[in-house]
């Protein structure tokens, strides 16, 4: 749901990152994301159901042994972290605590698909007019599902035609504490990597036949940290 009140305390995702308190959560292409291990499903929908006490509801995805919690700060004019969003992460995993469940933020992962494009304006209307999304705030490349479910899409500007290449991939957002192990297991699943030029924020690899796909991350710590 788009929220129409103005936006106040923006942060980048590494600030939320390095806020105290916020170990449960990792931000990733959609929002600072964590997974509750519940081991059941009445257990996790009273977990749902605490949630809905808190000031501002985050996005829930409950199922059988596990709930997936979302934050995400969508304003028409913003699409991101905020202040608030660390102080919620903080009462949600409070809440969590006191209910005995523990976090396993490595479990995340967002997934958005990416469209290489000569003219994105012409492109855009077909896939939202298609898919029935909207477009991210501030962002006429970016489309969204409005009920939050379906993976977003990117449309990447093109300066010419790339016969050779696939022009639509998936990017797989990733805890970044888990990216070199998912790395890993794709390389040794048969894929290659084409370039980490620009990791940490993402790494481009290939399938056996040369389908590619990124892996990336969002705000990691500085070293040391």
């Amino acid at each position: 749901m788009i929220d129409a009140e103005p936006v106040t305390g923006r942060i980048r995702p590494r600030q939320f990152h390095e806020a105290a308190g916020v170990e449960d959560w990792r931000v990733l292409g959609e929002g600072a994301c964590t997974y509750f291990r519940t081991g059941s499903f009445a257990v996790g929908a009273a977990f749902a159901q605490a949630l809905g006490g808190l000031p501002r509801c985050p996005d829930v995805d409950l199922r059988q042994d596990g709930v997936t919690v979302r934050l995400i700060t969508l304003t028409p004019d913003y699409y991101g972290m905020t202040e608030q969003d660390v102080e919620l992460a903080r009462q949600i995993s409070a809440i969590a605590r006191d209910l005995g469940l523990t976090a396993d933020p490595s479990a995340v992962r967002t997934v958005q698909v990416t469209v290489d494009a000569l003219s994105i304006a012409d492109v855009v209307p077909f896939w939202r007019a298609l898919l029935g999304y909207q477009h991210r705030s501030g962002s006429p490349e970016d489309l969204i599902d409005p009920q939050g479910r379906g993976a977003p899409m990117y449309f990447q500007q093109m300066d010419e035609a790339r016969p050779q290449r696939n022009r639509v991939h998936l990017d797989v957002w990733v805890p970044h504490d888990q990216a070199e192990t998912r790395i890993a297991a794709a390389l040794a699943a048969g894929g290659r990597l084409i370039t980490a030029e620009h990791a940490p924020n993402h790494w481009v690899l290939a399938d056996p036949e040369g389908n590619e796909a990124c892996v990336g991350t969002c705000g990691a710590p500085l070293p040391g940290r």
